[in-house]
């Protein structure tokens, strides 16, 4: 499944003492796939830090959820703690990389991501802080919306959630970096090629010719 993809993806961002958050939705299931050897740190924004993978069925207490009111399973070591806390983590550049999902991103790095006008919402939540306030910004989505539509814009269309701060986009059809002059292909998913990628994305991407005959598997 796409989903399942994009959350192994995640894991290899994970580096060796990292803290980590997690963001709503796919993001969530990047702690099933952590690598071997690798000792992260996962932030909830509402209040927890060092979990881990999903508990199974049975096993999980109601009071020890995400951001996403998901059950997690806390490792040794790890604290729960009030939202103010959390959120002074995040405000005070503690926290070395985010993972969120994503309505849209741009091939400037901006990332609408809470609102769609004319929906009801609940409200942006801590989107904003999360992306101002850590060190390293990655968005995890499909590469297109349920209509086939491309997510990856060459601006937003949807209200901003931020503006120029996204580092990273993994999909389930490639992975790109966002640097100053634009996006770049980082790697194509399996069986997917340069030319879909290129039809499927609105935004430019820079060195997509590079990518035109290698056949990824």
């Amino acid at each position: 499944m796409p989903r399942h993809y994009i959350a192994r993806r995640i894991a290899k961002e994970f580096k060796d003492g990292m803290y980590v958050n997690l963001g709503i939705g796919i993001p969530t299931e990047a702690p099933n796939y952590i690598p071997e050897g690798i000792d992260v740190f996962l932030q909830t924004e509402n209040g927890g830090l060092m979990f881990g993978p999903k508990p199974k069925r049975g096993e999980s207490d109601p009071d020890l959820t995400n951001a996403g009111t998901e059950p997690i399973s806390m490792l040794p070591g790890g604290a729960v703690f009030d939202v103010a806390t959390s959120f002074v983590m995040i405000r005070g550049g503690h926290i070395d990389m985010t993972v969120v999902g994503a309505l849209e991103v741009d091939e400037a790095g901006s990332i609408a991501s809470w609102k769609i006008p004319g929906k009801l919402l609940t409200g942006m939540g801590g989107a904003m802080d999360l992306l101002y306030g850590c060190k390293r910004v990655v968005v995890a989505m499909t590469h297109t919306d349920k209509h086939g539509n491309p997510k990856i814009r060459k601006k937003c269309t949807l209200p901003l959630t931020a503006a120029g701060v996204v580092d990273m986009i993994i999909t389930d059809k490639a992975v790109l970096r966002v640097e100053e002059d634009g996006l770049y292909l980082a790697e194509l998913a399996p069986g997917v090629t340069a030319a879909e990628v290129e039809r499927l994305t609105e935004g430019s991407i820079m060195n997509i010719n590079e990518w035109e005959h290698i056949e990824i598997t």
